[in-house]
């Protein structure tokens, strides 16, 4: 398969991704603003319990946090204890599906698995949103048992597919599985009567590593919030509520793109080998690819930035009511407004970077995120006593910023030989620069004067300066930015539009 096949079918992968991803999550956003509005901020924060791994850890997690970790008031959040075991449970129950999850994964299935979480993540919000309004008095049941449901669903989905799949003989997908039927995912004695292939238990043991640094580096403050005590439930409740809202343009955008174009690095790039021993044509291809992922990410990072910081009161005020506007709700998403556009960064160069990566310099890698977690998590701690929960916040944005900086080193080094300068894709014409930059101005004095105390018509007079200002800015990307255009229009549009013809 030649590179401009594998560039269309990561484009196909992304746009449909996309798509669906856009489609579900606009349901479960408004699901989720009707649940917040019958709920209390504390067990809001409860629900961030997190039960990480098997059976073991579940039951001696589950045991850490009902006799070690402060216990919160009964009469606030009641039957806390029945919502740890139960939120373990479903630990155990998603983990029966990893395997398959994983085979989906390696092989392409990106449909599968957009298709089988966001069906999973409607039917929860909406199993929510019923028990919410008809059994309030539940508290964490409604949550607990709502995980326990969103797992349930989502490991029957992949079951239902692989059964299906594996069952039909004459399906091309079956021929390239490594496994012919459901059975072969159980544990098994090997040819060499050993239980444990030492090989494969090596290899993941690395996977392990790095998935615990990756871990620690994604969502490291949770685990400062609940062991160390720095937050109380309530401010839990709306970080938590302010980051899940404030990642939502990540998980729609950037995690379709950045999935699909890593599979498309790591089959048109040779690990091992300089970008200049490889095939040129291939190489080319790679670095116009990334040149255009890097613009259109920062563009989109600053666009989310710049409007952001205008619209996150009246933005959380719509979804959350005073619960969220009020208090540290509007600083925290200005705060996030920030780490999306190091996120979108990041997604990018990290998508390349661990694509060509040889493996000893993906263990060099893991080394540095080793020495990363740890300050990370030190200066989580010490940013959240000085600044509260917004701490969290820039704590992720030093974290991220250091993944971009050695990201970008290795992008630069793996090209420097070559004539491509794939970095250029973060270069902005100065035209759009000052478009974003105007519009950034404009819409926060229509903040001061229009939001959010002045009733609806003042908040609908401010919407629409607001999308006056993106429309112009759009505008500006489209006539200056043509090499960006002229990719998305080729490789996002068209190979969509090829699929329904066929």
């Amino acid at each position: 398969m030649s590179s401009r096949e594998v560039l269309g079918q990561a484009a196909r992968l992304a746009s449909s991704g996309l798509l669906l991803q856009v489609l579900f999550r606009v349901i479960t956003f408004v699901l989720n603003a009707f649940i917040l509005r019958f709920l209390s901020k504390e067990i809001v924060g409860v629900v961030n319990v997190r039960v990480p791994l098997g059976v073991f850890w579940s039951l001696f997690l589950g045991w850490v946090w009902l006799q070690l970790l402060e216990v919160p008031d009964p009469n606030v959040v009641p039957h806390y204890g029945t919502g740890v075991v139960v939120f373990g449970l479903s630990a155990v129950v998603e983990l029966l599906g990893e395997p398959l999850w994983v085979l989906a994964q390696a092989h392409m299935f990106v449909r599968l698995k957009v298709i089988a979480e966001s069906l999973s993540v409607i039917l929860k919000s909406i199993l929510t949103a019923l028990l919410v309004l008809w059994l309030p008095h539940w508290g964490l049941y409604i949550f607990s048992l709502a995980q326990l449901f969103f797992t349930a669903v989502l490991v029957f989905c992949y079951v239902i597919y692989f059964t299906k799949l594996l069952g039909s003989p004459e399906s091309s997908k079956r021929q390239v599985l490594p496994v012919s039927r459901m059975t072969d995912l159980l544990p098994s004695i090997t040819r060499s009567r050993a239980f444990v292939n030492w090989e494969e238990a090596k290899l993941t043991w690395s996977f392990f590593k790095q998935s615990f640094l990756k871990q620690i580096l994604t969502e490291g403050e949770r685990y400062v919030m609940t062991f160390l005590n720095v937050l109380n439930f309530g401010d839990q409740g709306v970080y938590d509520t302010v980051n899940n809202l404030g990642s939502l343009v990540a998980r729609l955008i950037f995690q379709p793109i950045e999935e699909s174009f890593y599979i498309f690095f790591a089959k048109v790039l040779e690990r091992e080998k300089d970008a200049t021993l490889q095939k040129q044509e291939d190489v080319a291809v790679a670095a116009a690819v990334l040149e255009s992922l890097l613009k259109l990410a920062l563009l989109t990072g600053l666009t989310i930035t710049v409007f952001g910081f205008a619209y996150s009161q009246l933005a959380l005020d719509i979804y959350g009511g005073a619960m969220l506007s009020s208090g540290s709700g509007p600083v925290l998403l200005r705060a996030y407004c920030l780490y999306v556009l190091l996120l979108a960064i990041n997604g990018v160069t990290e998508c390349f970077t661990f694509a060509a990566m040889s493996k000893e310099e993906v263990d060099r890698y893991n080394f540095t995120m080793l020495a990363l977690s740890s300050s990370f998590l030190g200066l989580s701690y010490i940013l959240t006593h000085w600044c509260g929960s917004v701490g969290f916040i820039l704590a992720n944005c030093f974290n991220m910023g250091i993944r971009i900086t050695q990201s970008l080193r290795f992008i630069h080094r793996y090209y420097r030989k070559s004539p491509y300068r794939p970095l250029a894709g973060l270069h902005l014409s100065p035209v759009v620069l000052g478009t974003i930059a105007l519009s950034g101005g404009v819409t926060a004095i229509s903040e001061v004067f229009l939001c959010c105390e002045w009733g609806w018509p003042a908040r609908l007079a401010h919407i629409a300066l607001g999308a006056l200002c993106l429309g112009v800015t759009l505008r500006m990307v489209f006539l200056r930015e043509t090499k960006l255009i002229h990719f998305l229009r080729t490789q996002l549009a068209v190979p969509r539009l090829a699929d329904k013809t066929t």
